[in-house]
Formats: structure tokens, sequence, C-alpha cells
């Protein structure tokens, strides 16, 4: 049994963060205080919830497993990932930003709104954002537990308690800002946990040298790109786009274009987070291909790829220092789980109830909206947390199902909507719409073309849709063409 006493003094650390962040919340704005953080974040704090937020327990655990199986093609594959914080805030970040205090948005859909003035489409999005989170919450908060019981010796249960509960308790009470300075802490404990799992895994190996000699001899296919026909080039291609391009997306790392202080900090959070993500991403696959120093060739086999780095911190960390190993790689699940609770929750709050009464002339009073928002938070985590005490079968399936929906649903009607004049109204909800129920409906009956993941279809669907309805739909006014461009 390993000794949690770490393990227990970070996750309170993650607490009192909330309680200190509600104190600083009292008067003001409280939906732009608990869904943006008064968009007040500086640079560093901006890459590392970016960071925190797009890294997920799959990137801790699935993603170096595959490297161990399958070798350098992995890696060679997952380097795309590096540029993900690179392009989010530099395609989005600044014209999000400028947007979002022009029309006082507070969420991606108030932006959509403004752009395309369309009660369906915002209500798709709302939607869209709340079930497929709900899928990628479940994953994490699986993944998460299962990684617990795996190395510590404790049960499921008990890490789906000691965890789960405190990250829906810290961003029910401290919203975005809580969310945000907690990712912060959660990306130095995940580059933390990669050194001291890097450092372990190389002293029982008995270095670099001597684990890649030997699988020189063992297994040279895994030095090359397509890894003896396990990386075919289907793969690099539909995980490009799943993890790489089309992740700039992703609502819940848009919205960070909305929070941050001001260019000089958005700038700076570019270089940080290309700098980070980098780190982390090679550095986690890489410690994945070097657990052959550890680990027998037929782990996978035997416990599945998810088995892989839970065994290597069992077999190199000492006892004594794996409550403080176990951090780094359940930080991952917790930060991305309260980054998507807080963005699904702002979806019911203010997408749907603060807008509904607003269009209808109703003012929602500051105290309601909190009580309301706290409320929703809470709720939303709970459920997905219950629904966790059971894992559903085939769960990593569902968060890379959820991924490339969201993906599908986003990113045309994002990019082509800020960054060309021609989109319009129908285009958009053809877009959006569309794409995502053919995308649903190719994985739900298995359908792919040349063997590629469904992304490929949701992404090439939702762009003709796009183009077709911009084509056949009414122009979008000029007062809206005006305040967009």
């Amino acid at each position: 049994m390993a000794n949690l006493l770490p393990l227990l003094l970070y996750m309170a650390v993650m607490a009192a963060i909330s309680f200190y962040v509600r104190k600083l919340q009292q008067g003001g704005n409280f939906l732009e205080s608990y869904f943006v953080g008064n968009r007040q974040l500086g640079g560093f704090v901006l890459a590392m919830t970016t960071v925190a937020t797009y890294s997920s327990v799959s990137s801790f655990v699935g993603g170096p497993g595959m490297a161990f199986e399958v070798g350098f093609g992995w890696l060679y594959m997952a380097v795309v990932q590096v540029t993900a914080v690179f392009l989010v805030l530099g395609i989005f970040g600044k014209r999000v930003a400028l947007l979002a205090r022009k029309f006082n948005a507070v969420t991606v859909v108030d932006i959509l709104r403004a752009r395309y003035k369309s009660e369906l489409l915002a209500g798709f999005a709302a939607l869209a954002i709340v079930l497929f989170f709900s899928g990628t919450m479940t994953a994490q908060f699986v993944g998460g537990a299962k990684l617990f019981a795996a190395v510590t010796g404790y049960s499921y249960e008990i890490g789906l308690l000691l965890f789960g509960l405190v990250v829906v308790v810290y961003t029910s009470i401290g919203g975005f800002r809580a969310v945000a300075l907690t990712d912060t802490c959660c990306a130095v404990m995940m580059i933390a946990g990669i050194v001291i799992l890097l450092h372990y895994v190389l002293m029982a190996g008995g270095g670099v040298e001597a684990i890649l000699g030997k699988l020189t001899v063992e297994r040279p296919e895994m030095f090359e790109p397509f890894s003896g026909g396990k990386m075919p080039w289907t793969l690099y291609l539909t995980q490009w786009l799943l993890v790489g391009v089309c992740t700039i997306g992703l609502p819940q790392s848009v919205v960070r274009g909305i929070s941050y202080k001001d260019t000089a900090g958005m700038k700076q959070a570019i270089i940080i987070g290309t700098v980070v993500i980098g780190f982390m991403n090679i550095g986690i696959n890489f410690v994945g291909i070097l657990a052959h120093g550890v680990l027998s060739g037929d782990a996978a086999a035997n416990g599945g790829v998810d088995n892989v780095i839970p065994s290597a911190i069992v077999a190199a960390v000492p006892e004594n220092l794996i409550g403080i190993a176990i951090i780094g790689p359940l930080a991952a699940s917790i930060s991305t789980i309260s980054g998507l609770l807080i963005v699904a929750s702002s979806a019911v709050v203010k997408d749907i109830y603060v807008h509904y009464h607003s269009s209808r002339g109703r003012t929602v009073e500051q105290s309601s909206m909190r009580r309301l928002s706290i409320l929703t938070t809470a709720l939303m985590g709970t459920i997905v947390f219950v629904v966790a005490l059971t894992p559903p079968s085939l769960i990593w399936l569902i968060n890379m199902f959820a991924f490339g929906g969201l993906e599908t649903a986003f990113f045309w009607t994002l990019l082509l909507g800020l960054y060309w004049k021609g989109a319009n109204k129908l285009g958009a909800e053809l877009s959006m719409i569309g794409g995502t129920v053919v995308y649903c409906a190719t994985q739900a009956l298995g359908f792919k073309v040349f063997d590629l993941h469904q992304i490929t279809i949701g992404i090439t669907v939702s762009l003709l849709f796009f183009l077709i309805g911009s084509y056949f739909g009414k122009p979008t006014d000029e007062q809206t063409l005006k305040e967009f461009f």
C-alpha cells in the first residue's frame, strides 16, 4: 500500500485555493468572475491552464502505453501535439479576446450567437458541449481512479472518492479562476511526475544507451516511422487531425482566449505553453518506450497498454515516493475534469438559462446567478461522478468519440466564422448540426473511409455543409460584418 499523505496534502491545497478564490469573487459581475476569471489571467497561468486542460489522463497512460508497444513511430506521431497551445492562442487568442470584450461575451457560444444570430446554432452548441464533455469527464474520472488503484493498491472506489469529489467541490466553489490556479499546480506536478518517473526508469533500466541498445537487437522495428506496420499512414493522418490541428476548435481551449489580461500575457503564454506541452508530451511518451528497461516485452499484452505506466511506476519508483509520483498522472485527470466542468456549467447557466431570461427582458439577480452556477457545476460533476462509480466499457473509445464530436461541431463554425466574411447563418447551422450528426452516425455504424478515423468524415462533411449553406443562404447583415471585421 502506497503512502497517500502527499496526495491528501495536494488535494487539500486544491480545495484551499478554491475557498481563497471565492473570497475574491465578492461584488462585480459574477458571471465574468465565475466563468472567465474577470479576464485577468497572466501569461504563465494562461499557459499552464491551457496545457493542463489539453493534457488528459490518457496523455499519461494510454499514449505512453502505445509508445511502449509501437515504439518511436508513436512518438513521431504525437509530436504534432506540441503545436496545440501555439495554434489555439495564435489563431483564436487575440481575435476571441477582442470580440469577447466588444460583445461582453463570457462563453464561446456567446461569440457564435453574436456572429451568426442563430438561436438554433447556439442551443445546439450548448447541448453538444454538455453531452460530449460529460463523456470526456467520465473517461477522466474512470481513468484516474483505475490508475490510482493499479499503482497504490487501494480500491478503485477510494481513488474516485479521494480525487473525484475534491475536484467537483473546488470547481463548484471557486469557478474559473480556481480552475486556472489549480491547473497551474497540476501542470507543475505533471512535469515533476515525468521527471521523477524518467529518472527512476533510467536508473532501473541501466540508462538510455542500455535500454535502446536492447531494443535495437530485440525490437528493431520500434525505431522505424511505420513501426513494422503498426503505424500506418492512416493513423498518422487521423491522429494529426484528432489531437493536433483540429484541437484549435475545442471550446475548453478557445475559452482561454476570453480570459487573458493583455496581449503581452498571451504572447508569453504561447511561448511558455509550447515549451511545457512539448516537454510533457515528448517526455511521457519517451518514458513509455524506456519502460522496456523495467518491464517485460509482453507487459502491454498482459494488462493492456493502459497498464504500462502504472506497472512502470510500481516497478521503478521507490515505495516511499509512489505517493508523490502518482500525483502527476492524477493531476492530468483532475485538471481536465475541472476545465471541462466549468465550461459545461457555463453552457447551462449562461448560454441557456441567463440568455433565456435576458431575451425576454428579465434580469437575473447576481445572488441567483451565484447560487445557480455553483449548484449547476456541483450537480453536473456529481452526476458524472456517479456514472464513474460503475464505469461503462470502452471508456477510452468514448473519450476519443467525444473529442472528435466537439471538433466536428466547432472547428469550421469558429474558424470560418471569425475569418471569413462569407460565412453565414445557414452555413454554420448545417455545418455544426449536420456534420455532428453524420460523425455520430458513422461512429455508431463503424463506417470508415480508407480505414481513417471518423473525424476525417466529420470534418469533411462539416466543411461541405458549411460551403453549401453559405452559398445558398442569406448573406450576413452588414452591421454584423462591420462589428466582426
